[in-house]
């Protein structure tokens, strides 16, 4: 049994052992036009109440030394940070942009980035570095992955890809996907989509969606406010929970968990707690216990 946080949703499940969170693209955004301080950008994870809580711990990988720096900086007692970037395991060129939140292992494309106000200028490449890529499969400090949140600009198909094995049982995942490419070679996000089902996950719900306004109309003045042009969102996907047979008492407990603290998905998360007591692994006054929970969070 993990260490006991006070929480009650965590005191009616009492799983094994804490939430593990996987962040790979870590970079809390700190640099380039715009970027938020640091307490803002903290702010902004979807686990951060689980962390905030003592749920879970965090396993994060940045490949970029200026972000990774000011990730070790701040973290705290569950929370470590590697240099990895995540791939297919073979070398790659990192392409590091004037907005370091746009660098990527592919390169961008100029006529992609001049359909947009500021993006031929934010994409903009400094430099270019060769770095090694990790399969997620071979990192022998990630024993268990429950809820993986990935934003790799571009590279998320590849990480997936290798990380099949360690994914297995994991039981969330957000990432970010492209409704219109801004990298040569980019997966848009009918291919996220492909291979996330047939990992065994569902579309559950947005976590965060980014429109952009079209090259050259500038609205009120301001050159980033949107019209209507879809570009990039954040999309979570779960564990298939029609199909209940591929779920075990521990996956539905963290997967409550996830819902419940990170998105506030009470529907899905009393699904998994019902689930969870039909495996005898609660009480069968679970479904009652979870509604009291609710209404004194409501009463707050």
């Amino acid at each position: 049994m993990a260490d006991n946080p006070s929480d009650a949703l965590y005191e009616l499940l009492r799983p094994e052992r804490l939430t593990a969170v996987v962040d790979i693209g870590a970079n809390p955004r700190l640099t380039g036009p715009g970027a938020p301080d640091a307490n803002l950008a903290h702010s902004s994870l979807p686990y951060k109440r689980l962390l905030d809580l003592g749920l879970c711990t965090v396993t994060g990988f940045e490949p970029q030394a200026e972000a990774l720096a000011e990730l070790l900086r701040r973290q705290g007692p569950r929370e470590r940070y590697l240099p990895y970037a995540i791939g297919d395991g073979s070398e790659h060129t990192l392409h590091l942009c004037k907005a370091r939140d746009m660098s990527s292992l592919f390169p961008l494309d100029p006529e992609r980035l001049a359909l947009f106000n500021e993006f031929p200028l934010l994409g903009q490449v400094d430099r270019e570095i060769r770095v090694p890529t990790r399969r997620l499969d071979e990192i022998d400090e990630i024993q268990d992955i429950d809820f993986l949140k990935i934003d790799i600009q571009g590279a998320e198909l590849e990480a997936f890809r290798s990380g099949q094995r360690k994914l297995a049982k994991a039981v969330a995942i957000q990432t970010e996907v492209s409704f219109i490419t801004l990298y040569r070679g980019q997966p848009a996000i009918g291919e996220i989509d492909v291979c996330l089902r047939d990992m065994g996950f569902i579309p559950h719900c947005f976590a965060d969606v980014k429109l952009w306004p079209i090259a050259p109309m500038i609205i009120n003045g301001n050159p980033r406010q949107p019209a209507h042009q879809l570009l990039e969102a954040d999309i979570v996907y779960v564990r298939d929970f029609s199909r209940p047979e591929n779920l075990g008492a521990e996956q539905w407990k963290h997967l409550a968990l996830i819902a419940h603290h990170c998105y506030g998905s009470v529907d899905l998360a009393l699904r998994a707690i019902l689930a969870v007591a039909k495996l005898g692994a609660i009480g069968p006054d679970a479904y009652s216990r979870y509604l009291a929970i609710l209404r004194a969070q409501a009463g707050r």
